[in-house]
């Protein structure tokens, strides 16, 4: 349970970070209540990386070894994160397990810690991209209900789901109408296919979650191939849940892309829910019971 007083630790552990972002959003995190701590490394800029691979490794190891700190807070994601897996001592993860959050080149850490740890993290906002905004649209006293858009419902919806509050969401288009139940699991779907190659499938049944920015549709049919093409994952994959996959460049081969999907996978899939690099997105907690019913996505 996160309360008000306690601290939250920004760490860097992907691209390099902006200042003002960083200290607009401590500012902004403190007028909510918290207290918060910097990663050393937090200003550091090796080309495009946030500081070495070193320094990165030894901040997370000892922001999870820290007590004051409650919830680690990735502060933005680029590129980097796949450096770490194989440097990171998950013992000490396991043995301070606390919420673990961030999206996109973050998804790597996302998975790997779950995977290893059996801890549960979370896909949703980061420092930089969704707590660096106007200081007004944020703080109002209380804080309102997740209903609504904008930061406010963004922000509401992730401290709500970090303290384990029942939560549903809804799409808005099937491809494949149906049922599915398992742990939420997925993220951003080229980092997740960056992680070929290693022993990264969950070893429970699960609903797959994935958004993207930036790729053409021909890349998103190869990267969902890669991992159809990997026996666990047809294995233990009961449901499909799209995100957005933004800026793409037909949106017509995109949606003529999933309907073949689903006929071919034959699981329930459906489309709408806001997974996305968008400033509108929800927290989910990787590892977390979950049930896909039509249209609607609950969570225990």
């Amino acid at each position: 349970m996160l309360n008000k007083g306690d601290t939250i630790g920004i760490i860097a552990l992907s691209g390099d970070c902006d200042r003002e972002k960083v200290e607009k959003a401590k500012a902004n995190i403190e007028a909510l209540g918290f207290k918060v701590k910097l990663s050393k490394n937090i200003f550091d800029k090796n080309r495009y990386l946030a500081g070495s691979d070193e320094d990165k490794i030894k901040e997370l190891h000892r922001f999870f070894e820290d007590d004051e700190i409650k919830l680690i807070l990735c502060a933005r994601g680029g590129y980097g994160a796949i450096r770490l897996i194989n440097k990171i001592d998950y013992d000490i993860i396991k043995a301070n397990p606390k919420p673990f959050c961030g999206f996109s080149d973050v998804t790597a850490l996302l998975l790997m810690i779950y995977k290893k740890t059996g801890m549960v993290t979370y896909h949703g906002p980061m420092a930089c991209t969704d707590f660096g905004v106007n200081i007004k649209e944020i703080a109002p006293s209380p804080l309102p209900s997740p209903a609504g858009r904008g930061s406010i419902a963004v922000i509401q919806n992730f401290f709500d789901t970090i303290n384990n509050k029942p939560l549903k969401y809804e799409g808005n288009k099937i491809y494949k109408d149906g049922t599915a139940k398992g742990i939420l699991w997925g993220g951003n779907l080229s980092t997740i296919v960056s992680l070929c190659g290693q022993d990264f499938i969950p070893n429970k049944d699960f609903i797959f979650f994935a958004e993207d920015l930036n790729e053409p549709v021909y890349k998103i049919d190869k990267m969902f191939q890669q991992l159809i093409n990997i026996p666990l994952f047809i294995e233990r994959c009961k449901g499909i849940v799209l995100g957005d996959f933004l800026d793409t460049d037909n949106e017509v081969w995109l949606e003529e892309y999933f309907k073949e999907l689903a006929n071919r996978l034959n699981l329930p899939i459906i489309s709408g829910f806001k997974i996305t690099h968008s400033e509108e997105k929800i927290t989910l907690p990787i590892g977390k019971r979950a049930i896909l019913n039509r249209l609607n996505l609950s969570i225990d």
